[in-house]
């Protein structure tokens, strides 16, 4: 879609003017959502990928996704035999049903900032323990994917504050994983992802079907019972409502994905 309010677009090749930020800006990241509707508030377009970011920076404390990495990138990455989680990055990508033109172009930042329940990269950098590395105009901040999201379309960026990168650490890559997702239709949109670590215990993180991430954490590793506990105790807010699936509907595939994981890492 053309947006015919934008009067410049800005090619940045070097740290972004965070302070330099005005009412009518957006950053461009791969622009698969910005593009996909009118935008009649915004003036001016700051390319963040003209800043050539690595996509994929493996350290010994694990790896470093850039907000412009690609879902095609991700997707190819190919990780150490040790990171059993890794398992989970082509699982999670294929659970954004798009072209290859959508998986070349849509990043995991902006996935992450757009703020979707359905989200898949919430949903996995959540999982993994991810921490976002984000700039603004009162310079970098470091925030748990968790606490990103803060509702539909909501997020905690404040205006000129844009998403560097996310941290995935490597005791959590080290993980054995689990990953379920569930939709209306073959092709529908996430109306339930739920991912699976097994520590001491089980680390459960709920995408999806409810309007931010959710964690549960069980130090030791929990019974039927006490999973379905953990799971009733869930506000009946929390549960997301949209075409895609009924609160009661979501409510219920979380308590049957969570079993299916639970047995899984059991």
């Amino acid at each position: 879609m053309d947006l015919n309010t934008i009067s410049e677009v800005v090619a940045v090749r070097e740290a972004p003017d965070t302070a330099g930020w005005r009412p009518g800006d957006a950053w461009l990241g791969g622009g698969t959502w910005l593009f996909s509707e009118p935008q009649p508030r915004l003036r001016r377009l700051i390319d963040l990928p003209s800043l050539g970011w690595p996509a994929l920076t493996v350290t010994d404390q694990g790896l470093e996704i850039a907000a412009t990495c690609t879902l095609a990138q991700l997707h190819a990455f190919a990780a150490s035999d040790d990171w059993l989680a890794a398992r989970l990055f082509p699982l999670a990508c294929r659970a954004l049903l798009g072209s290859f033109k959508i998986w070349n172009a849509a990043t995991v930042g902006g996935n992450i900032c757009l703020a979707l329940p359905a989200g898949p990269m919430i949903s996995l950098t959540a999982a993994l323990d991810g921490v976002c590395t984000i700039w603004g105009p009162s310079g970098s901040r470091a925030l748990p994917v968790r606490e990103m999201v803060t509702g539909p379309q909501r997020n905690a960026l404040a205006p000129g504050e844009l998403l560097r990168s996310v941290h995935l650490p490597v005791a959590a890559l080290r993980s054995p994983a689990a990953f379920r997702q569930t939709s209306l239709s073959p092709v529908g949109r996430s109306a339930a992802l739920l991912i699976g670590r097994r520590t001491a215990g089980l680390e459960l993180t709920v995408t999806a079907s409810v309007i931010r991430p959710l964690r549960l954490s069980f130090p030791a590793p929990p019974t039927a019972a006490e999973l379905r506990d953990a799971i009733a105790a869930v506000p009946a807010d929390t549960y997301h409502d949209d075409v895609h699936g009924t609160p009661a509907w979501r409510r219920h595939m979380t308590f049957e994905l969570a079993e299916e994981i639970r047995a899984e890492l059991a």
